[in-house]
């Protein structure tokens, strides 16, 4: 069970184990802003939600989305191939690396084993591959917790 923590102004920042959650009630960083009724672990109610004590300011979370990862892609993406829809089991780079493509939101898709190999190291116009969506930067909110 994971517990979402709060910052002191209400605005979401992440969820932790409720192991963690139990530590940071110790070390009285947060306190619980919403618990389960009638279910205690210990002295405390089981949190739902923490809120920090102090703020804590995140401007960088909202300005440039997430880091690029190849875990951030495959959830992105719901580890569909974004060629086929089947699923998906490596990388693909829109503009290849050989032509300069870079690891970024905008340039990576999860693939199949099958359409990356057909694509190789062209565009997806070259290889008569169709993008099913436009690869693009995901929000904290939206990117799934894998």
């Amino acid at each position: 069970m994971d517990v979402l923590v709060i910052n002191a102004d209400l605005g979401p920042l992440h969820r932790v184990s409720l192991r963690h959650a139990v530590r940071m009630l110790v070390r009285r960083v947060a306190e619980i802003h919403e618990a389960e009724p009638d279910r205690l672990i210990g002295v405390y109610p089981m949190p739902k939600v923490l809120r920090l004590v102090r703020y804590v300011v995140t401007r960088w979370r909202f300005s440039a989305g997430p880091a690029w990862s190849r875990a951030g892609v495959f959830a992105r993406d719901d580890r569909r191939c974004a060629y086929c829809g089947g699923h998906a089991s490596t990388i693909d780079h829109v503009l290849p690396r050989s032509r300069g493509g870079r690891n970024t939101w905008s340039n990576t898709v999860a693939s199949c084993g099958g359409c990356n190999q057909r694509k190789a190291d062209r565009t997806p116009g070259e290889a008569g591959l169709v993008l099913r969506f436009e690869p693009s930067t995901p929000s904290w909110a939206t990117l799934p917790r894998r």
